[in-house]
């Protein structure tokens, strides 16, 4: 039997209740609330006025809540500017106590059937006896549990959120640093590919410029995924292109992981829509670490 790991994350969560949630929420996210049923998850955005991001989430519902699930940065930004508004509607908006963990491992179904998930091509959210679990992949699922949770004893559980940070990131799923925190729009880090972004919903916060960039074409950057050898995580975003026999500002990190078994280091990165695949980067404060960008595992043709 292949091994299942059990990920700590560092990933936080909002949590929403009370009367006007679904019509509070569906006025500040990118995303079509009323596609949200128990057994699935959305992709979404949360944008400033000037349609900026302040963070990208995976939004569920669990019992009587909605939950957002981002990382750190995000949440921490997101939940002051979602409670701005929220004095004038019925909705309580909170940072949840309930912990985050991801399994992930090349077969799953042993470990779920223990814990009573069961998934199919239209479940992809199961609620069960300690929380819910978001399919995000054949290989990777995420748990949001409760204190009463404790982790089978078939799973290795690791002590930090590394493995599952690496996975994210091949996969393509966007993600804000606190440096990358209201610095771009949901086109620039590939949201309407993984079906984030409703242009069909209506007004939310800072659709105007989302808008805008679908339907004149004014967007000119996307998220690559980047990889190479390094010694660790790189303290500063910043990287570089070659142009010739000179090197040029290129995009910063937004996300970035680190093995320290193998010393690869695997980012996403926002850079122009043109640049060719084939081009090497580099780090601009350690030039000797040199990344290659990756394939997406989808398109970011319009539909």
């Amino acid at each position: 039997m292949s091994s299942v790991y059990a990920c700590p994350l560092s990933h936080q969560l909002i949590s929403l209740t009370g009367a006007d949630k679904l019509s509070y929420l569906h006025g500040q996210i990118t995303q079509d609330l009323n596609k949200l049923t128990n057994s699935n998850f959305l992709w979404t955005g949360h944008c400033s006025a000037k349609g900026k991001l302040w963070g990208v989430f995976k939004l569920f519902s669990h019992q009587d809540s909605y939950y957002l699930s981002g990382s750190s940065a995000e949440v921490e930004q997101s939940l002051v500017e979602l409670k701005k508004y929220a004095v004038f509607a019925k909705v309580d908006i909170s940072a949840s106590s309930n912990r985050l963990i991801g399994l992930i491992g090349d077969d799953l179904s042993t470990i779920l059937t223990e814990l009573g998930i069961a998934f199919d091509d239209n479940i992809i959210a199961c609620d069960f006896d300690n929380g819910k679990a978001l399919k995000l992949a054949d290989n990777r699922v995420l748990l949001m549990v409760n204190s009463q949770f404790a982790t089978p004893d078939s799973v290795l559980t690791l002590d930090n959120d590394a493995l599952w940070q690496q996975a994210a990131i091949l996969a393509g799923e966007p993600q804000l640093s606190s440096d990358a925190i209201g610095e771009y729009v949901p086109q620039m880090v590939n949201l309407q590919a993984i079906g984030g972004i409703s242009f069909k919903k209506g007004c939310y916060t800072g659709q105007e410029t989302v808008a805008r960039m679908k339907y004149l074409g004014k967007n000119k950057r996307a998220m690559y995924i980047v990889s190479g050898q390094s010694e660790s995580m790189l303290d500063e975003p910043e990287l570089e292109v070659q142009l010739g026999e000179n090197w040029r500002r290129a995009g910063k990190l937004i996300a970035q992981s680190f093995d320290e078994k193998t010393n690869i280091l695997t980012g996403l990165v926002v850079l122009p829509n043109d640049t060719e695949t084939t081009q090497v980067l580099r780090a601009k404060h350690a030039p000797e670490v040199e990344l290659s960008i990756l394939p997406l595992p989808y398109s970011l043709d319009d539909e």
